[in-house]
């Protein structure tokens, strides 16, 4: 059994361990009474800014996996995709789902999502990374994105949520009498544990078996001798088996609210490939439906988190001073001295990050999420933002930004003021409506935004100083306002 499922095993609480989903931060050394940096002390709250699933499922409040179905057209829709998706992948898309759920271990032998994050870098930038990353070169870097302790890779974990939601995963059975998967932890014996309060949207649907039960397919453990992300070969187990999780609630995805960390954390620092950065946190997201552990709404869940913790980090200037433009920094110099170029010569002269998770076929009500270059890339971001699930509020509402949410653009846009970054922000947003959108409340809309868009934007200032975003898909860049000269006077 290898380290990571001995963890599993020994959690004591019900929920992801803090060793899967990274704990909030570490507390401050007892005789240094102030944090080092602000922002360690005031993580964002999850539970506030994903309470809007309170309106979907509401909790028996004692963390054990039931409740009442509150949005059954929703839930039963966020049911049919998550199906789909586990039943579509291809079986390359079902290998990368296994790298994408790997935590390193106490031995370092393995890796985590900051390393297979960094496939969106493209095919020779990627390398390098990792090569950096193995060899100690990018020291400050690590530091700051790894996904067990990185300062901002791990700034904030998913542990109190999904206790306070206790949503059941997709492959515990619906019907309690299912027979126990043999190998199993005896914790997770479908008599104790299961998806029972759903069983009235389940029963009948041609997603589920006759008993109630979701159409999932565990992805057999595998180990990975590609020494893509590690010298080593590395035992991979989705951990369908372990009581930290199948007892850990499904809402949010704590993988991917590592993932959105690690994935926010990288695009920031390298604003040049942010859109495809981006878009590979996204898959990496998806791929915890791909192995039937999670469905969409908690997928939306988990990057919701990842957005704040990171405009919580960028928006304190004394870590991102201290410590968020030094890794930039790092990663200039050592790409620069790798590659013998500038970032932007090894964006054009590499292959860019592609993917094709269902091998050409379409999701229900969606596309087949193909990225192939930066155009596509947001446009499956944008996809994923939502799943195209029903709305459950007005379409309409004006633009909500989150109070910080602009920081994440500093790197894209530095010459930008920080109501234009809100601007280009509040101007590729999505619509208003969708199931986590908390449109006009004190926490604005994290659901809404769609930084891939914003991070490809094109944008012209306009004479009052204002910003208008002319065009997507492609490298950021700001237009300077026109210059209009005063013609002579006549007779003179």
């Amino acid at each position: 059994m290898n380290h990571r499922l001995k963890k599993w095993r020994s959690a004591r609480m019900l929920g992801v361990v803090a060793f899967v989903t990274g704990l909030v931060v570490a507390v401050p050394n007892a005789a240094n009474a102030a944090p080092p940096y602000p922002s360690d002390s005031t993580p964002p709250d999850l539970i506030s800014l994903l309470s809007s699933f309170n309106a979907i499922w509401t909790s028996s409040g004692v963390n054990d996996l039931h409740g009442t179905v509150d949005n059954a057209r929703l839930l039963e829709n966020d049911d049919a995709l998550t199906v789909w998706i586990n039943q579509h992948a291809t079986k390359s898309e079902q290998f990368l789902a296994m790298q994408d759920s790997e935590y390193n271990n106490a031995a370092n032998t393995a890796y985590d999502q900051s390393l297979t994050v960094s496939t969106g870098l493209g095919s020779l930038l990627s390398k390098l990374y990792v090569q950096g990353t193995e060899s100690g070169a990018l020291p400050l870097t690590t530091a700051l994105i790894n996904s067990s302790n990185g300062t901002s890779g791990a700034y904030v974990g998913t542990t109190s949520p999904k206790a306070f939601f206790s949503y059941p995963r997709p492959y515990l059975p619906t019907d309690p009498n299912t027979p126990a998967v043999a190998g199993d932890d005896p914790a997770c014996a479908p008599s104790t544990v299961n998806a029972s309060s759903l069983r009235s949207i389940r029963v009948g649907k041609p997603y589920t078996d006759a008993n109630g039960n979701l159409k999932i397919s565990r992805v057999a453990p595998v180990t990975d001798t590609t020494h893509q992300f590690s010298p080593n070969d590395v035992a991979l187990d989705a951990g369908y088996e372990t009581s930290g999780i199948c007892l850990g609630g499904s809402f949010p995805s704590g993988h991917t609210t590592t993932a959105y960390q690690a994935g926010i954390t990288l695009a920031t620092l390298l604003p040049e490939l942010a859109p495809e950065i981006l878009a590979r946190a996204s898959e990496n997201g998806n791929d915890r439906i791909v192995l039937g552990v999670h469905y969409p709404l908690d997928i939306i869940g988990g990057r919701i988190a990842g957005e704040a913790a990171l405009a919580e980090r960028w928006s304190d200037a004394k870590y991102r001073t201290e410590v968020l433009l030094p890794a930039r920094a790092e990663l200039l110099k050592y790409f620069q001295k790798e590659t013998g170029h500038s970032l932007s010569w090894d964006v054009q002269h590499e292959a860019a990050y592609k993917s094709n998770p269902y091998g050409g076929q379409r999701l229900p009500g969606g596309t087949a999420q193909i990225v192939t270059n930066r155009k596509s890339a947001v446009q499956v971001y944008t996809e994923r933002l939502n799943y195209n699930l029903p709305k459950t509020g007005g379409a309409n509402k004006p633009a909500s930004v989150p109070s910080g949410a602009s920081n994440l653009l500093l790197t894209t846009f530095p010459t930008l003021t920080d109501a234009q970054r809100t601007s280009i922000l509040a101007q590729t947003e999505i619509s208003s409506g969708d199931a986590l959108d908390q449109s006009g409340t004190a926490n604005g809309s994290w659901e809404r935004l769609n930084l891939a868009a914003a991070a490809s934007a094109t944008v012209q200032i306009q004479a009052n100083a204002t910003v208008r975003v002319i065009s997507l898909g492609g490298q950021a860049r700001v237009i300077p306002a026109p210059h209009h000269s005063t013609p002579p006077r006549r007779g003179h």
